[in-house]
């Protein structure tokens, strides 16, 4: 039934934010599924859970930085759950789940994941990525993100998975598979964005006040240029193989 596979769904996510709390970089997970006869061992697929890197502000920072949410709200915008990108490698709150689009048919066939679980990713595809603690979509909208007034970033939904097709993103990159530790840029479907973030965009006790919950992260943004601003790299993870 529905309820009992989505039982075991969240039992199964549970074990996997288990295995991160260990300090365990990599595991992969093999699962019988239909195989993509020329895809890499190394490619990202589809309900594999992953630590996206943040390429410039890793180098700038000499430590890396990853994509990251948590309960908490932003204060001006939209008011939705925070997306920003932080120091800390060993937080649950950098493991986002990959999965098919919001609403695949009208994808058509750009939807990523339309063989199930395991299927690896190509470039071109369309994804959602799924925050694995609090269960809201990497999302994007036409409001202002709060320091660089680029385009907001933010964490929606109701906190079980579903949400609307500002949550798609299509995955840009140079060979045919998206490929573990290569760069990547992740695409806004709807807005034409690049989910970006830059090392001279951090929240401070200046711009964010005394309190700062998020104090030191960078902020993540829509960034209307393909740059270096918005290059990721998954660099540990969870991954579901055939």
């Amino acid at each position: 039934t529905e309820q009992k596979k989505a039982k075991n769904e969240v039992h199964y996510y549970d074990e996997i934010a288990n295995i991160f709390a260990l300090g365990i970089a990599d595991v992969v997970v093999s699962l019988r599924t239909a195989a993509s006869n020329d895809a890499p061992e190394d490619a990202v697929t589809c309900g594999s859970v992953v630590k996206l890197t943040h390429m410039e502000t890793s180098a700038a920072s000499k430590s890396s930085y990853f994509l990251n949410s948590e309960s908490k709200n932003l204060g001006s915008g939209s008011g939705q759950q925070i997306v920003t990108a932080i120091e800390n490698p060993t937080t649950l709150n950098a493991l986002w789940w990959v999965r098919e689009p919001n609403d695949p048919d009208s994808r058509g066939s750009a939807a990523a994941c339309s063989e199930g679980t395991a299927t690896p990713i190509q470039c071109g595809q369309i994804i959602r990525l799924t925050h694995l603690e609090t269960m809201r979509n990497l999302h994007s909208h036409n409001m202002k993100s709060p320091l660089s007034r680029q385009q907001e970033v933010s964490g929606y939904g109701q906190g079980d998975g579903k949400g609307d097709n500002g949550d798609d993103w299509k995955v840009v990159c140079s060979s045919k598979y998206w490929r573990r530790e290569s760069r990547v840029h992740l695409q806004h479907a709807d807005s034409g964005k690049f989910l970006g973030a830059s090392s001279t965009v951090k929240f401070t006790h200046q711009n964010c006040g005394h309190n700062c919950p998020i104090l030191n992260h960078a902020e993540v943004f829509g960034r209307s240029s393909q740059d270096q601003y918005g290059q990721w790299s998954v660099e540990a993870g969870v991954y579901i193989h055939h």
